[in-house]
């Protein structure tokens, strides 16, 4: 079975626009989550988020026109793909290939993204007519054209990332829109990973995006009793709940071969993953934290690889109070007292639901690649339900080259991703 590497990255969100300025605020301590300011939160519960500050479409997505036809979530998941497909190198190398070659180049590379899909935003536009009808449909409907903009389904669907960076790009080979809640971007590198290893493409773009930071979403996780009321402190005694955050994250995949064979940049390798359900509800999770146990075990098989050999694990940590003790529980029952160092990054970056996988590996290689496992700068106790997690507020050093990232969604779904650092 053909190694598949990882030839570029893209990340953007409130700590970074790219791996290695989202690394730099991790290590140095810096949070990006701060007083929500893309919409008046006077007199809500949760009044935070890491959102991204210095936000200028024209410098995510330089097609002006393209503006009118997509979303916040979809430039983010554009700039992403693009900056890992140019890193990659697709568009020098096929530029040098005659016709048919740069066709067959082409042909042969796939794109896989996932999405958040459940965004409340793309309802607002119908707000004010609902409002002004006062219930009358007739009036509803026959105003509806004139009031809503006609660009409104093109603007909403789930596949706008998959289809515009396909065209920018010149992607014309196997795909697939994911939309599964948080774990979205880890499954979208996953079966971007599977397809190259069966011969469907050469090479695969594998994206994750989502901006959960909208009034209702705020709301109704509030309710559901999952948002903290300041930060995010995972593991920790005091930790109360997660932060919404918004961003995009990409890896470009390869065929060892296909890679080496166009002297393709390798900066890393993904080694395996492992995806389970636990079937207990939307939001109850297991306590004994047997789902991500599964996912774990299921990736270490499907990388072939033994526990003893990962060198630094970079959990879901969420914040909320059940997740961050199952997943505790989960690691000790995998990697017993031999666990390697834990960190996690959501106390930085927020929670990017969609992307958070995605984004937290581009993390967790640039990580590997300067041999070190950051600290939580939010982590102070370890909760009773913690203890034993090597868990720390100061950095620690990775034990080998190999991260562990995990991801957890709604419906108690658990993703693991395996992946290795390119040695420099």
């Amino acid at each position: 079975m053909s190694r598949i590497v990882i030839t570029g990255t893209g990340a953007v969100c409130g700590a970074g626009r790219d791996p290695a300025q989202m690394l730099s605020a991790i290590v140095e301590g810096r949070s990006a989550i701060a007083p929500i300011e893309s919409f008046d939160t006077a007199g809500w519960p949760v009044k935070n988020a890491a959102e991204i500050r210095d936000f200028n479409a024209r410098s995510l997505v330089d097609d002006r026109k393209l503006h009118k036809l997509i979303r916040r979530t979809d430039m983010l998941g554009i700039y992403a793909g693009d900056r890992a497909a140019e890193a990659a190198g697709y568009a020098t190398y096929r530029d040098s290939l005659a016709e048919d070659a740069a066709n067959g180049f082409s042909d042969r590379t796939g794109i896989y993204v996932g999405s958040g899909g459940g965004a409340f935003e793309n309802q607002y536009d119908f707000f004010p007519l609902m409002a002004q009808a006062n219930g009358d449909l007739v009036q509803f409907g026959r105003e509806l054209p004139d009031t809503v903009n006609p660009m409104w389904l093109l603007r909403t669907l789930p596949n706008n990332v998959l289809c515009h960076v396909g065209i920018r790009n010149r992607l014309k080979g196997a795909n697939a829109c994911i939309t599964n809640h948080s774990v979205g971007g880890t499954l979208a590198v996953i079966e971007a990973t599977e397809a190259l290893r069966h011969g469907e493409a050469d090479r695969a773009l594998a994206i994750g995006h989502d901006t959960p930071i909208e009034p209702q979403n705020v709301l109704y996780y509030h309710g559901c009793g999952l948002l903290s009321s300041d930060t995010l402190r995972p593991f920790d005694a005091r930790r109360d709940g997660s932060v919404f955050g918004e961003g995009a994250g990409a890896l470009a995949l390869e065929t060892d071969d296909a890679a080496r064979s166009r002297g393709a940049p390798i900066v890393g390798e993904v080694l395996g993953g492992g995806y389970v359900g636990e079937g207990v509800g939307l939001l109850a999770i297991r306590d004994d934290g047997d789902g991500v146990v599964r996912a774990i075990e299921a990736a270490l098989a499907d990388a072939g690889i033994d526990a003893s050999e990962v060198g630094m694990i970079v959990a879901h940590g969420n914040g909320t109070s059940l997740s961050d003790a199952s997943e505790a529980e989960a690691l000790l029952r995998v990697f017993g007292s031999a666990c390697p160092p834990v960190t996690a990054f959501k106390w930085a970056l927020g929670h990017l639901i969609a992307a958070a996988g995605i984004v937290e590996t581009t993390v967790a290689l640039a990580a590997l690649r300067a041999k070190t496992v950051p600290g939580i700068a939010t982590f102070a106790e370890a909760d009773a339900a913690c203890m034993g997690l090597p868990v720390s507020h100061r950095p620690q050093t990775p034990r080998s080259d190999i991260a562990l990232v995990l991801c957890r969604g709604f419906a108690a779904t658990d993703a693991a991703l395996l992946v290795r650092a390119a040695r420099s």
